[in-house]
């Protein structure tokens, strides 16, 4: 099959790794922003909150989550929008697009359990569902999680019994792979079907996006196995890989060139990239902990100022995490 394929199944088969609910954090695979600090989310409901001061966004507008895993990242833009401005909870609509019943179910029961009756969440399969004419999409994580082929020196890859054999002709890979100056590497599927999703889903919307990669590609494989808190490269010849099948996360890093070019094909615009950082700081998160300060003892401030700095500090999340933006006005 191909590889792309290949990581279809291993992420989203009946028994992929998506499919069903996985813990994140300590306990988990991996950490997310999300799961380090309640401020992540908090500093976008501060940015939402500007959208409306501006303009931009109508007070009876969209606020959509893709793919939200546990729904923890939009609960927390929820709550922090209930604190900052309380009365937008009553006029926006609150959506995520989840394809998963599991995930679904678990989504819903949290925000039951989190805002009782007065958060209204409604659920789409798809992008292609929802029709509305003012939006706020945010994701976290999901162009990594796009299947990819794998292309080397003018061959894609498929797989047979879990190995990776290159040898398959695909001129759109192929082609992809020359306009971003790669002769190997991962070329991301889907981005320009998703971008165009979007845009024929809402008439006017703001779409942000935190992944790690870079804006150019990198000039080598970055596709890597998260298992239990650890990475391991996909080529290293000592693992199993039958044994990480569907059990594990895989991921690689994204090309935001690539981002960039499908949404502008797709008629939105570009707006910026950011490192995480940067992104957060500009968008108030140290004035959100200043209010944070003025409010609760010390301790407590001392604690989550210590996940802020996760999320910001160049040698952890800061740096190697990118903000984009996109606008269709």
């Amino acid at each position: 099959m191909k590889f792309s394929d290949y990581m279809g199944e291993w992420l989203y088969g009946k028994d992929g790794y998506y499919a069903t609910y996985k813990n994140i954090g300590k306990s988990g695979d991996f950490y997310t922003s999300v799961s380090t600090s309640k401020f992540f989310g908090g500093t976008v409901a501060k940015h939402i909150i500007s959208l409306v001061d501006e303009g931009f966004l109508a007070k009876n507008g969209t606020i959509c989550e893709i793919g939200a895993h546990h729904g923890y990242f939009l609960a927390d833009v929820v709550e922090f929008i209930y604190t900052l401005r309380p009365e937008l909870l009553e006029s926006f609509n609150f959506v995520i697009i989840e394809r998963f019943d599991a995930l679904r179910e678990f989504q819903n029961s949290y925000f039951k359990e989190s805002f009782g009756d007065v958060v209204k969440l409604t659920h789409y399969k798809s992008l292609n569902e929802l029709r509305c004419e003012n939006a706020f999409f945010i994701a976290n994580e999901i162009f990594d999680a796009f299947p990819c082929e794998l292309y080397y020196k003018g061959k894609s890859a498929r797989v047979d019994g879990h190995e990776v054999i290159f040898d398959v002709d695909d001129a759109w890979v192929e082609q992809k792979a020359k306009k971003y100056h790669k002769d190997r590497g991962e070329i991301a599927l889907g981005y320009e079907e998703f971008a165009k999703e979007m845009a024929s889903t809402c008439k006017k919307f703001e779409f942000m996006s935190f992944d790690y990669g870079e804006m150019q590609a990198r000039p080598d494989f970055s596709l890597r196995i998260y298992s239990k808190h650890e990475v391991i490269p996909f080529f290293d010849e000592s693992i199993k890989r039958e044994e990480l099948f569907a059990k594990s996360d895989i991921t690689y890093d994204v090309t935001f060139e690539h981002v960039k070019d499908a949404f502008i094909e797709a008629g939105v615009e570009f707006t910026e990239l950011k490192t995480q950082m940067v992104a957060l700081v500009n968008m108030g998160i140290l004035e959100l902990l200043e209010i944070l300060k003025e409010n609760v003892d010390e301790k407590i401030y001392k604690q989550e100022l210590e996940k802020v700095k996760i999320l910001i500090m160049p040698n952890f999340l800061g740096e190697r995490f990118k903000m984009i933006r996109f606008r269709k006005s």
